[in-house]
């Protein structure tokens, strides 16, 4: 009797058909993991701009602030280290500077981004800050051509409280 030096062809073939299928099975849950970090991503700058709002808003609501339309000033920080955040009905205004101030995240705006930049949010401004406008925040490098991957934040009106809109269907 012969001694076998190797695989018959037939044990290669059934491996390798048994490879495909756990590569046919298991591929489509690791191809889509970079559209689920984008829309986590969304829900987490969500998250932070809703956690913000909150404390902008109980800090307005204590100095009285909170039902005065148009740009209003509220500081936060300590005595020596104050940030004056604008806000409209004691919620921050649909403008970067204020998201800028309230959340620890960087935005850049989205007409005239410099070259050099490095922000991860690019923002987009619709409307005077303090009279209802809005906010469009999208992610650095994510698929926003078709508008499928964005948080719209409205800002808070007399009878309103700001709304976050997120549109997660095409990260």
């Amino acid at each position: 009797m012969q001694k076998q030096n190797g695989f018959t062809l037939i044990e290669l073939v059934v491996v390798i058909i048994i490879l495909g299928i756990l590569a046919v099975t298991a591929a489509p849950k690791f191809i889509n993991l970079q559209s689920d970090a984008r829309a986590s991503a969304l829900q987490g700058v969500k998250g932070a701009i809703q956690g913000a709002n909150g404390l902008v808003f109980a800090k307005a609501a204590l100095a009285g602030d909170e039902a005065k339309a148009g740009p209003v000033d509220v500081n936060i920080g300590t005595d020596t280290d104050k940030i004056e955040v604008p806000t409209t009905y004691g919620y921050m205004t649909a403008e970067e500077a204020a998201f800028e101030l309230a959340v620890d995240a960087s935005f850049v705006a989205e007409v005239g981004i410099p070259a050099d930049s490095t922000e991860d949010w690019i923002v987009a401004e619709a409307g005077t800050p303090g009279a209802g406008a809005t906010m469009v925040i999208y992610q650095r490098g994510a698929p926003n051509d078709s508008k499928t991957c964005q948080l719209t934040y409205k800002e808070a009106t007399s009878t309103t409280t700001p709304t976050y809109t997120i549109v997660d269907t095409g990260c």
